[in-house]
């Protein structure tokens, strides 16, 4: 039987890479980082912080040929203190917001974004 949170790890594929970390750090208000790279291995990526110990899944932003980025596929949910200023930041940092914030009952609130790449995201918090 499986324990703990099923998603462990998340990939964002990018066509710019420096597009793709500007609009994340900007709106996420994080600092991502180049992972120790392994001569002769694999492809460009940059790294969400992360705690080995903390709730939730840690993830990339991945250029690697083959994989295109865009919508109509797995979607990845941010947490944020408020998601209504993270969905502001999305359009001032060359995104679309797709649907403003909104009330999904006692879970919180969520806002659908569409970042740089064509990816669609989802915003999450509790206020």
């Amino acid at each position: 039987m499986m324990k703990g949170n099923a998603v462990v790890w998340f990939e964002l594929y990018v066509a710019d890479m420096a597009r793709a970390r500007k609009f994340y750090e900007a709106v996420l208000d994080v600092k991502l980082e180049q992972p120790e790279k392994r001569e002769g291995e694999g492809p460009e990526m940059w790294m969400f912080p992360g705690e080995d110990e903390g709730s939730g899944a840690c993830g990339a932003l991945v250029q690697m040929n083959g994989m295109s980025p865009g919508g109509g596929g797995t979607l990845v949910y941010f947490r944020c203190d408020d998601c209504a200023e993270q969905a502001h930041k999305v359009v001032a940092n060359g995104g679309q917001l797709a649907r403003d914030k909104f009330a999904i009952g006692p879970y919180g609130f969520v806002a659908l974004a569409i970042d740089t790449e064509g990816n669609m995201i989802g915003l999450h918090s509790l206020r």
